[in-house]
């Protein structure tokens, strides 16, 4: 619904129906666990940060109690980071820093992904998910507002595909190539999405996966395969 509000065409409702594809109704066994429990585990030595393990619960709700945690960690601590493995997609990853962000905090979250959809710099074949991050400032009494500012490291979203088959649209240029690794404009043709910012776009997107991943203690680049 806050996607759909702030204009967001590529992770609102529909989005959510076309994910039941991978992780509801008609997903695959086992799918997404509505009633699994969040086991929190020891993060170690640092208190203000945790580690949770979702257990293949839907993402929106872990992320709104995760970063409502981080919150309670750095009333307490000065900082909070919580890192959440095992979660399916959270869609809009810009509603979650601004709702921290009008409450006063600077809220960062960024996340890797099970589907790999991203090229590397001059690749062919996808390595990374979309890998996006937000940020969210806490500007509501100097402008009235928060400045959010939320991107994926990819050219475009899958969500954007989507979009323009839904349209009968085409994509930007340089924004997705077909099977064979050529650049393609047509949403029908897309194999794979392409990093922005050629290779300065590229390493942020290898900063986001590995911090997404290693934070955590998982293993961002195994895709969906099942443990040895």
């Amino acid at each position: 619904a806050s996607a759909a509000k702030h204009g967001i065409k590529t992770h609102n409702g529909i989005k959510a129906i076309e994910l039941d594809d991978h992780l509801g109704s008609r997903a695959p066994a086992p799918g997404c666990q509505p009633q699994a429990p969040i086991a929190r585990e020891d993060s170690g030595r640092f208190p203000a940060c945790e580690v949770w393990n979702a257990n293949h619960k839907i993402g929106q709700p872990v992320a709104l109690a995760a970063m409502e945690r981080a919150i309670e960690l750095a009333d307490q601590y000065g900082i909070g980071i919580v890192s959440v493995d095992n979660a399916f997609h959270y869609l809009w990853g810009g509603y979650y820093v601004m709702e921290a962000a009008r409450r006063g905090y600077i809220a960062y979250t960024n996340c890797t992904s099970t589907l790999a959809e991203v090229v590397p710099f001059q690749g062919k074949s996808p390595t990374m998910g979309t890998n996006p991050h937000s940020w969210g400032f806490p500007t509501v009494d100097s402008i009235g507002f928060p400045i959010v500012i939320d991107w994926a490291s990819s050219a475009t979203a899958m969500g954007r595909v989507a979009q323009c088959k839904r349209e009968g649209t085409t994509l930007p240029p340089a924004s997705a190539v077909d099977s064979d690794g050529k650049e393609t404009t047509d949403p029908n043709k897309v194999a794979a999405l392409v990093p922005f910012g050629a290779h300065k776009g590229y390493g942020l997107a290898l900063i986001n996966e590995l911090v997404a991943g290693f934070i955590g203690g998982g293993i961002p680049t195994v895709r969906g395969r099942p443990k040895e």
